[in-house]
């Protein structure tokens, strides 16, 4: 975009808790915020991608003494699990921030603190509740399952003590207006009206502080105050503009936050009401710009039931990653998951799909394109011509990818729906291999017919093509797969000009194939062999 600014982009993850390893729900989110920024730096918008954890909750405190080793020891061995993961899944992120070790958190969360203080949104008072460790999270009588929290299955504590509050209540009506306008954005509308319904019923003030005996003297100190530590949601909120150096050098918050056109928090549905609801009037007390946007996806379930490091039934994504590699697991977690929806994992589901979608469709198809053109043509791409009624149909799918990639991943935040685009291409393509038979156009052409090989040059011209099409398309998806795939077809991906070499007939062309290596090898598995 020589001679303007770029358009800016920052997203983030929610940070999870590290009173235990990451489970296969934290890859969930790390991967569909990773291909939501992916997805936004190809279109050459200056990206911003924001993960870390979230290290001031009593639950790890509570770890930590369980297993007889201090907090901190806790929360940087498992800190270091989840930094590792994102490089397994090929998370590329752009800051990993930790709460409990990065001055630039315990200064930025301070001045967020004296920002409410200021306002004379916080008040200090006896309070007294059930509180549920697991959450984090204070719950009345009325929200609790047969007394339990419905998250954790567990009692709540009851707990008493002098505690700061914030007047959430004084923000009822902005927070409507921005929901109704849409200035703030919840994505699906069904947690859009969820949230709009809980505060329209009416708000009560939130305890934002605990003492500093009940947290262990763990946590992010009250300014003022040293017998109180920050709740951790607010502290834990507050990392979305601490990493930016809200309230130090705000070169970097003003950038991405108060001028970027799109602010976007990429949550479970479990911890909705904290980014739609508390954070935001929180930022409108501080006088800060609120997100525009909160994606919200489902859980990840067991038998029907939630995957929770709290309730013991977790799946391990370095293990997936291991048995199956990465591009398995990314393809699998956007693809079969439906982006807002709750959906059950097993293995034989991860398989099936990948054998399905990746080994059978677009890896057979590149693996045979790509050995037909050398067999047939010495390896050389014929030029793109199109004049045969089954090229036409090809070519026309192809041609509407780029308009769906962008209402699926621009508008709506659904790789299901890219991806499931992108495979309509790949087996449209299959199909038409089958359909025009190079083989036997082939042997035509060496017994003398002169139609034959323009038959040949074109369908050969139109499955490379298609397949280039394709290895650009994956790249937000799968992007070990899509430089795999280049690598193959002859090309080099670049990192401008994406929404260009997503049409038909691009510029350069490919001209000559390497040789075909499988990049999806078939998974064998008794479910695989007996199908």
């Amino acid at each position: 975009m020589s001679g303007e600014a770029r358009s800016r982009y920052y997203i983030t993850t929610s940070i999870p808790y590290v009173n235990a390893p990451p489970h296969i729900g934290h890859a969930l989110e790390m991967v569909q915020t990773d291909v939501f920024a992916r997805y936004h730096r190809l279109l050459d918008i200056d990206t911003r991608f924001l993960t870390g954890t979230d290290e001031n909750s009593l639950k790890n405190v509570q770890a930590a003494e369980s297993e007889g080793i201090t907090t901190r020891e806790l929360v940087d061995r498992n800190a270091q699990g989840f930094f590792d993961l994102l490089d397994l899944l090929h998370v590329n992120n752009d800051d990993f921030i930790r709460t409990a070790v990065d001055p630039r958190h315990f200064a930025g969360a301070a001045h967020f603190w004296k920002k409410l203080e200021e306002k004379g949104d916080l008040y200090k008072k006896s309070y007294e509740g059930l509180y549920c460790v697991g959450c984090e999270q204070f719950y009345t009588e009325a929200e609790l399952v047969d007394g339990l929290c419905p998250d954790h299955g567990v009692r709540p504590d009851l707990i008493q003590e002098e505690n700061y509050f914030f007047r959430l209540s004084s923000y009822q009506d902005e927070l409507l207006e921005f929901i109704d306008s849409g200035r703030m954005r919840i994505i699906p509308e069904s947690r859009r009206n969820e949230v709009r319904s809980f505060v329209a019923q009416g708000l009560d003030d939130l305890s934002v502080s605990r003492s500093r005996e009940r947290a262990r003297g763990w946590g992010v100190p009250v300014p003022g105050d040293p017998d109180q530590v920050m709740y951790v949601w607010v502290d834990a909120l507050a990392n979305y503009i601490t990493a930016l150096g809200y309230g130090q050098d705000d070169e970097l918050y003003d950038k991405f936050w108060v001028n970027s056109p799109d602010r976007v928090h990429c949550i479970g549905k479990g911890i909705l009401r904290f980014h739609a609801v508390y954070w935001p009037a929180m930022l409108l007390s501080a006088g800060e710009p609120l997100p525009t946007t909160v994606f919200v996806h489902g859980y990840l379930t067991i038998a029907g039931g939630k995957i929770s490091k709290s309730l013991g039934n977790t799946v391990d994504p370095v293990e997936l990653c291991a048995s199956y590699g990465a591009d398995a697991v990314r393809y699998w977690l956007l693809r079969e998951v439906p982006a807002t929806l709750d959906a059950d994992y097993t293995n034989d589901k991860l398989e099936r799909r990948y054998n399905a979608d990746l080994a059978n469709d677009l890896g057979n198809l590149l693996n045979r394109t790509i050995s037909m053109v050398g067999r047939y043509r010495k390896g050389m791409v014929p030029a793109v011509n199109t004049t045969l009624d089954e090229s036409k149909d090809l070519k026309a799918i192809a041609e509407a990818l780029p308009d769906q990639l962008h209402e699926a991943m621009g508008k709506n935040y659904d790789p299901q729906a890219a991806l499931a685009a992108i495979n309509q291409l790949v087996v449209r393509a299959n199909r038409y291999v089958e359909e025009m038979a190079p083989w036997a156009v082939s042997k035509e052409e060496r017994n003398g017919d002169a139609s034959a090989t323009a038959k040949l040059d074109e369908t050969l011209s139109h499955l490379v093509e298609s397949l280039r099409i394709t290895c650009h398309a994956i790249r937000p998806f799968l992007p070990a797969a899509s430089h795999r795939m280049s690598e193959q077809l002859g090309f080099e991906l670049i990192d401008n000009g994406w929404t260009n070499a997503l049409k038909w007939g691009a510029e350069p062309r490919v001209e000559r194939v390497e040789k075909a290596k499988p990049i999806f090898p078939r998974i064998e598995t008794e479910a695989a062999v007996a199908e």
